[in-house]
């Protein structure tokens, strides 16, 4: 299986596929695909693993196309303006934000991971839960607007504005700091906590959360 991803500022991801191999996609993600893909959904282990996935953002539903015959193809297209990362888990388990899920290799498990911190979890900007991503294989996830890569030393941290950690390795870790200075935290406009990411590990963070994007066309929009 190799994929491949294509264009600017919606890229698409594309999949080719060996005679009887299969790849697990969100719901409605396909976008255009050889004849000889075969499509089934599921709920990918029961009435636990659907609400497991609904808290992470993603639809309850899974899509799953083998290609049949012979070599298949398959493509995905973003759904946000932004960009798209295969990532190889195999021996590198990853957590990511919610949502971020389109597509993986059928190797590759998905589950909840809940921060450990309930300060990181009220106030990093990505809630309780996020994705955790391991096995063996590719997953494909889209990320909000530019990625950004930092690689943390032991000991090593980063301070990220709320919605921009992206994705990490699993052996980094989340904190919450405070903005210093009540001017600060009332007049900077940057809130009231920094997400804090420490290392060893590899850490993307993403320039235009959505969330960040849908306010700055509000004022647009209402008009």
């Amino acid at each position: 299986m190799r994929f491949e991803v294509k264009g600017t500022p919606l890229p698409v991801a594309i999949c080719y596929l060996e005679a009887g191999e299969s790849i697990r996609t969100e719901k409605g993600a396909m976008s255009w695909m050889s004849p000889n893909m075969q499509m089934s959904t599921t709920s990918g282990g029961g009435i636990g693993k659907m609400f497991s996935r609904a808290l992470q953002g993603e639809a309850m539903f899974q899509n799953i196309y083998t290609a049949q015959g012979g070599p298949g193809m398959i493509a995905m297209a973003s759904s946000f303006p932004g960009e798209m990362m295969v990532v190889d888990v195999t021996n590198n388990p990853i957590v990511a934000q919610k949502s971020s899920f389109l597509a993986s290799e059928m190797g590759v498990n998905m589950e909840m991971f809940f921060q450990k911190k309930l300060g990181a979890g009220f106030f990093g900007g990505e809630g309780f839960i996020m994705q955790k991503f391991s096995g063996t294989g590719n997953v494909v996830l889209e990320i909000d607007g530019s990625l950004i890569t930092y690689d943390l030393e032991a000991g090593q941290s980063i301070l990220v504005d709320t919605g921009c950690l992206a994705l990490m390795q699993q052996s980094c870790s989340i904190d919450i700091e405070s903005v210093k200075g009540l001017g600060n935290k009332l007049l900077g406009g940057e809130g009231f906590f920094n997400t804090r990411v420490t290392g060893p590990g590899r850490v993307w963070l993403q320039t235009m959360p959505a969330s960040n994007l849908y306010q700055a066309i509000a004022p647009a929009a209402s008009n």
